[in-house]
C-alpha cells in the first residue's frame, strides 16, 4: 500500500516549486555563460542595440536572440564591444579580458549604476576558430526589462 504522507509531501513540493517559478526569482543575474557568441541571432545585434535573452525557437530547433527596438523594451543592450589578441582559445583568459574591459566601460558609462548591472558575451571555440575575436558587452536590468535605451545622452 503506498504511504500517504510521502504522497502529501510530493505535492506540496510540487505547488512550492509552481508557486516560486510563478512569482519570478526575484533579481536575474547575468554571467560570462548566460549567452555566448554561439546562439543564433546574437552575431547579428550590433553595438548600442537592443535584444531578447535566448529562448528556444521550434522554428529555429535552437535558442535564439532577437534584435528589439529599445523603445519597446528589451532583456538587454550592447554597450561596447572589445577585441581579444591573436592566440589560441582559452576561454578563462577571454573571460577574465571580458570582465575587465566590460566592466571598465560599465563604470565609464554608469558610475552610480542606477540599478542596471553588465555581462560579458564571449566567442565560442568554434567561433573563435573562425577569427571572431568580439566581446560584447552586454548592459541589463537585474530586475526586470529596460523600458528604453539605458546609454547615456552625448552632451
Amino acid at each position: 500500500m503506498p504511504d500517504p504522507s510521502a504522497a502529501r509531501r510530493l505535492a506540496v513540493a510540487a505547488l512550492l516549486v509552481l508557486g516560486l517559478s510563478a512569482c519570478g526569482g526575484g533579481e536575474t543575474h547575468k554571467d560570462d555563460a548566460f549567452i555566448d557568441a554561439g546562439v543564433t541571432g546574437l552575431l547579428d545585434i550590433e553595438l548600442t542595440e537592443c535584444f531578447s535573452d535566448p529562448e528556444y525557437s521550434d522554428f529555429a530547433g535552437e535558442d535564439v536572440v532577437v534584435y528589439t527596438p529599445c523603445v519597446d523594451g528589451a532583456d538587454n543592450q550592447s554597450y561596447m564591444f572589445v577585441q581579444a589578441p591573436e592566440g589560441s582559445w582559452d576561454r578563462e583568459a577571454v573571460a577574465e579580458l571580458g570582465w575587465d574591459e566590460c566592466g571598465q566601460g560599465f563604470e565609464q558609462q554608469w558610475p552610480g549604476r542606477d540599478g542596471l548591472d553588465y555581462y560579458p558575451i564571449l566567442p565560442t571555440a568554434e567561433t573563435w576558430a573562425d577569427g571572431d575575436r568580439a566581446i560584447m558587452c552586454a548592459v541589463y536590468d537585474p530586475e526586470g526589462r529596460l523600458e528604453d535605451s539605458v546609454l547615456p545622452l552625448a552632451e
